[in-house]
């Protein structure tokens, strides 16, 4: 990284095992197991990873088993996934062979329940949720 960016990358490896909430303001690379909510700007999940907790970020590519829910702005689902739970997303990707057992929702749709109904409350979102299957 160049010496004036401020980001940061955390990983925890194949070996770490975590029961506990995961708040991170950086990026995450996750292979080990989580047992606990994950809260992070940007996720990436490998193939041998298990997570069994809510996942929020910005955006998400996820390749291991999850069991919970996952909230994401930009969410990428790879072939070697395996989800069980529920979806929210602006944009969505999933390759072909992943496994979703769980319900589909975009992150309009669930604030729009949020909202108090008003005649405009539908237009209150100028955000259009994107499916993409990829081949």
């Amino acid at each position: 990284m160049a010496s004036g960016n401020s980001s940061t990358f955390s990983v925890i490896g194949p070996d770490i095992t975590i029961k506990g909430d995961i708040g991170a303001s950086a990026d995450l690379h996750v292979d080990g197991s989580i047992e606990g909510d994950i809260k992070c700007a940007s996720l990436v999940q490998g193939e041998s990873s298990h997570v069994s907790g809510g996942i929020t970020a910005e955006t998400a590519r996820l390749a291991g088993h999850v069991t919970g829910s996952i909230t994401a702005k930009e969410l990428v689902i790879l072939k070697s996934a395996k989800i069980e739970g529920d979806v929210h997303y602006d944009a969505l990707t999933i390759e072909q062979g992943a496994q979703v057992d769980g319900r589909f929702a975009p992150n309009a749709r669930r604030q729009a329940k949020n909202v108090t109904s008003t005649p405009n409350a539908k237009d209150a979102s100028g955000d259009q949720a994107q499916l993409h299957i990829a081949t």
